[in-house]
């Protein structure tokens, strides 16, 4: 009885609760859209975990606020408006090509052409210094015979 109760004791030292979302949809559709939703908004707090995931207080009260202005009826895009108004384009996964953003989105490209650039002028240089041919020269098979001729 007390291997038992231990066993349960130390499994419930890994038991976590978690906030449980009760918030009542008019219908299926409306909760199907507000769970997508918060699934396509990051947690301004956890930064890599989206609204739904998020156990923050931040991403709870921010899940509450998107099913309720689902409810109210509006739409995907005004919402995410609201939230980016508050939180700025960080909080959406794919942010929009603006001025602000032009480095986000070019810099991975330029990375890429940069160390394409490198490398091809490395293997120029190389080319350069390596011999083109690599045929043994004269005074090359003469040493070679000379050396197997000792040996044997």
């Amino acid at each position: 009885m007390k291997f038992l109760a231990l066993f349960f004791l130390f499994f419930a030292s890994f038991v976590q609760a978690e906030m449980v979302d009760t918030f009542q949809f008019k219908n299926m559709e409306d909760r199907t859209r507000a769970v997508a939703l918060a699934k396509s908004l990051r947690c301004p707090q956890c930064q890599n975990q989206n609204l739904v995931e998020s156990n923050s207080p931040i991403a709870y009260d921010l899940r509450l606020e998107v099913y309720k202005m689902i409810d109210e009826g509006k739409s995907n895009e005004q919402i995410v408006e609201v939230i980016t108004s508050r939180f700025g384009n960080f909080v959406l996964y794919k942010p929009p090509v603006q001025w602000k953003t032009a480095l986000l989105w070019g810099l991975p490209l330029a990375l890429v052409l940069f160390a394409f650039v490198l490398v091809w002028r490395y293997a120029k240089q190389r080319e350069k210094i390596m011999p083109k041919t690599t045929a043994l020269s004269n005074q090359q098979k003469q040493a070679l015979a000379d050396l197997l001729e000792k040996k044997q």
